[in-house]
């Protein structure tokens, strides 16, 4: 993060995401106030809280690419979650503290692989040498044919001599066919299931567990090549090299000091007032996710997490409300709002060429495995461009994700005749965009289920 300052953050997010400036600047700002608050003294660092963003705007138009791209660039751990998936206290559904435990536990996966990547070599040496116990046993050098050891020495000799001739053997890859008998933990669970009520959905799993251990660990027999085992005991012995208790603490140490929580569709829970009817329902999950927002302390099978310091950053269309409709406490903790806006024509056609993930690189990308070489000409991106527009301007507008249905559409017939193309180049021009999409698009009420 000390490299990054905002203009890099917003120069990163622009190699993905089109447009948006005043999104990409209010996180980038967001995530440069986190590094600067772990810079200050420990009296003041508690104080600074984060500065929660609502990202205001229709259905793709980037909200959850710039969350999710911002969380990768840090390497942060991260969630979306959808606000309309979760209910108040006391109703059947999900309650809100359960995104909470999904972060931690999202955390530990991303500690635990970073930690196995970093003995990742010195587990593969040591399973080496037992997948070498397994094909050379001890003793079995004195039958092998051509050996006839006279002494403990010369069995010795004969035995390490073996044992570096089939370490170079393997490690060649000329035994991976060859199959050894091992044996595995059985990773079974006992069949015992605890049906869990709303708020208490960590409690099957922690049953499961606490049994898990009362049990004796039993061990099953597995016959396997030899390329299965290498992994089996790689994974085996990093298992064992690393502490899971450091792990874990390291986990909600970067959850509480880092971690963001994306909270998609919070418009869903926005409402007015009222005495009956889901409106009851949705202001209750506004009132607890209210302490989960402004601070507060969850229990998770890892340990106590603290949601302090935790970025939440919202977003919603608004079409039937506005953010004003939440609670007004909700409201105070999202200090942040930016307006996202909608794509026009000229978006498109930057969406389709200009990201290093743009949609017409990545279908041209797909085909040259089928060795087909597609290539676009520029009146055929503004085209389509075109096309996205006008079909979101006449039926529901959902941003870039029209572009995926209309290049599906356009490319359905190279992509299903492909493997008999082989050393085929296709131009994909204009004329070839209206050729495929054009009764569609004039058709409205076939575009609609079609485009």
């Amino acid at each position: 993060m000390e490299q990054l300052t905002p203009r890099q953050i917003v120069a990163e997010l622009d190699k993905y995401i089109i447009g948006q400036k005043d999104a990409k600047r209010a996180v980038a700002i967001a995530l440069r106030n986190r590094w600067r608050r772990q810079r200050l003294p420990d009296d003041l660092r508690d104080e600074v809280a984060p500065k929660n963003i609502i990202m205001i705007g229709p259905t793709g138009v980037g909200k959850t690419e710039i969350a999710r791209r911002l969380a990768k660039l840090v390497d942060a751990p991260f969630i979306k979650v959808e606000a309309s998936k979760y209910t108040e206290v006391g109703y059947v559904g999900r309650d809100v503290e359960s995104m909470v435990r999904d972060l931690t536990a999202l955390a530990v996966d991303m500690v635990k692989e970073e930690k196995t990547k970093s003995v990742q070599e010195r587990a593969r040496e040591l399973a080496e040498e037992r997948l070498l116990d397994l094909l050379l046993p001890v003793g079995r050098v004195a039958t092998m044919p051509g050996v006839e050891p006279t002494s403990d020495a010369s069995v010795i000799t004969s035995t390490a001599e073996t044992r570096e001739k089939l370490r170079t053997r393997l490690r060649e890859g000329k035994l991976d066919d060859r199959t050894v008998e091992l044996e595995v933990k059985d990773r079974g669970t006992p069949m015992v299931e605890i049906f869990s009520n709303s708020g208490i959905e960590e409690m099957d799993i922690n049953v499961k567990e606490m049994l898990g251990n009362l049990m004796p660990q039993r061990g099953k027999r597995r016959k396997v090549k030899v390329r299965e085992a290498q992994r089996i005991l790689a994974q085996e012995e990093g298992d064992k090299l690393i502490d899971i208790d450091e792990v874990r603490s390291e986990a909600v140490r970067r959850v509480e000091d880092s971690g963001i929580v994306f909270l998609d569709e919070i418009d869903k829970i926005a409402g007015r007032e009222s005495s009956h009817g889901p409106d009851v329902s949705r202001q209750g999950v506004q009132r607890d996710l209210l302490p989960i927002v402004e601070g507060c302390t969850v229990t998770t099978k890892y340990g106590m997490v603290r949601t302090d310091h935790v970025l939440f950053i919202a977003a919603g269309a608004f079409h039937t409300t506005k953010p004003s409709d939440l609670i007004p406490e909700l409201q105070g903790r999202f200090p942040l709002r930016v307006e996202l806006a909608s794509l026009t024509q000229d978006d498109f056609v930057r969406i389709l060429t200009e990201p290093r993930n743009a949609l017409i690189r990545q279908y041209v990308a797909l085909l040259e495995t089928e060795e087909v070489k597609l290539d676009f000409s520029e009146d055929a991106v503004q085209e389509i461009a075109a096309i996205a527009s006008t079909v979101n301007q006449a039926t529901e507008n959902i941003g870039a994700r029209r572009l995926y249905t209309i290049l599906e559409r356009l490319l359905e017939e190279i992509s299903f005749e492909a493997p008999a193309m082989k050393g085929a180049r296709v131009d994909i021009n204009a004329a070839y965009v209206r050729e495929r999409l054009q009764e569609i698009v004039k058709n409205e009420d076939l575009s609609r289920y079609i485009l």
